[in-house]
């Protein structure tokens, strides 16, 4: 059934696994690396894994918590003095600020409740006021910064805590603009770059040999394009935005690292995502490997946002520390059971563990905006048909 929309070219390839007790009971790959070569995807192949880099960030932040490194209500401001007196927007006249009642947590980061605006919803006279700070984060670009090197990720938070912010902290969903401060809390409060504690803590002691924030020269061979749906002749179509030659996953510079997904978060392979997913669904651990207490990721996957509505998913859901859970109030049922949880990537990635069945699955594509390619429901279908097979 995965098969038609590959055949169809809604997708340029699928790579799907499902685990169940511990154990993997389907895994599958069908379509092309890229739609203008042969070279098949495999279950070896590399996915550009953007937002899905979120949850592992979260886990990430946990193990600097057990340490006794942080605290999710630690201010961000405690490891980047930046952020130490942020302003708000005032409600009833925006051009105005007031002091924010509390500062950004690392909670806030992993629960994308800062409070900082997203560039697209910024009053314009803003885009004058902090025009230096919009520049360094490339939300506007100025006529001389064609050959400029791009600002690194330090330099974009420093710009950020110079933004005021739309709402106090906690109080609003506004998806992502924490997870570039989290990176940098990330890497101040462990002492490494952000992908060197990422993998000595997660990637290593887990056996995902396959997962980084980059290609390794020896794996181009398993990289393929990236797409996006484009209007051709009257038609949507994919079109590669991106191909694996010229990716900078493959030329660099090989130093951006992102909690949070920024261009193209980690690569993974659908096997090596699955054993973080079951690590997480195990309480912690996965094959006598501890990477975090079970409590912990009972916290992790727990209710932070209280009613909140998270627009992304709808009513039914809450946020934890790097993934949404279901927990099926305010809407009609899923299939899925309540208290699954996971999230998902830019570029078509998905993945979901159900505690009650003890069941993982994992369904990885290179699509960015998948769900403007007519009849695209591949995610839906996966699960459906996931859940259909259970006895």
């Amino acid at each position: 059934a995965m098969q038609a929309f590959v055949d169809d070219r809604r997708v340029p390839n699928l790579v799907t696994l499902v685990a169940r007790r511990g154990q993997i009971v389907h895994q599958h790959a069908c379509g092309l690396l890229d739609l203008d070569d042969d070279a098949p995807a495999g279950l070896d192949t590399l996915f550009r894994m953007y937002s899905n880099t979120k949850p592992i960030a979260g886990a990430a932040t946990l193990v600097l918590y057990e340490r006794g490194v942080l605290t999710p209500d630690d201010p961000v401001s405690k490891f980047l003095p930046e952020f130490a007196d942020q302003r708000v927007q005032r409600a009833d006249e925006p051009m105005m600020t007031e002091r924010a009642r509390r500062g950004i947590s690392i909670r806030d980061c992993l629960t994308n409740t800062t409070g900082l605006a997203n560039p697209g919803t910024m009053p314009h006279f803003y885009r004058q006021q902090y025009r230096e700070a919009l520049t360094t984060l490339g939300w506007i670009r100025s006529e001389e910064d064609g050959d400029a090197p791009r600002p690194n990720n330090r330099e974009r938070v420093r710009a950020l805590a110079e933004l005021p912010l739309a709402a106090q902290p906690g109080s609003r969903f506004g998806y992502h603009v924490g997870y570039p401060i989290l990176t940098a809390v990330l890497e101040e409060a462990s002492g490494q770059r952000l992908d060197e504690f990422f993998r000595e803590s997660i990637f290593e002691p887990l056996g995902m040999t396959d997962t980084d924030h980059y290609v390794a020269d020896d794996a181009t061979h398993r990289f393929g394009a990236n797409y996006a749906p484009r209007e051709v002749d009257g038609e949507i179509r994919l079109v590669a935005v991106e191909k694996a030659a010229t990716s900078e996953k493959v030329v660099g510079p090989k130093t951006e690292f992102s909690a949070g997904g920024d261009m193209g978060g980690v690569l993974s392979t659908a096997g090596d995502y699955a054993r973080f997913g079951q690590m997480l669904l195990n309480g912690g651990e996965l094959d006598g490997v501890r990477i975090l207490g079970r409590k912990t990721v009972d916290m992790m996957i727990g209710n932070h946002t209280g009613d909140m509505l998270i627009p992304m998913t709808g009513p039914g859901f809450h946020w934890g520390l790097g993934v949404a859970m279901y927990h099926g109030r305010g809407r009609a049922p899923l299939i899925r059971s309540v208290g699954s949880y996971g999230w998902g990537g830019a570029a078509g990635t998905t993945y979901f563990a159900d505690p009650a069945e003890e069941l993982i699955g994992v369904c990885l594509t290179q699509v960015l905006s998948a769900g403007m390619m007519p009849n695209n429901t591949y995610q839906e279908d996966f699960q459906r048909l996931v859940y259909h097979a259970l006895v």
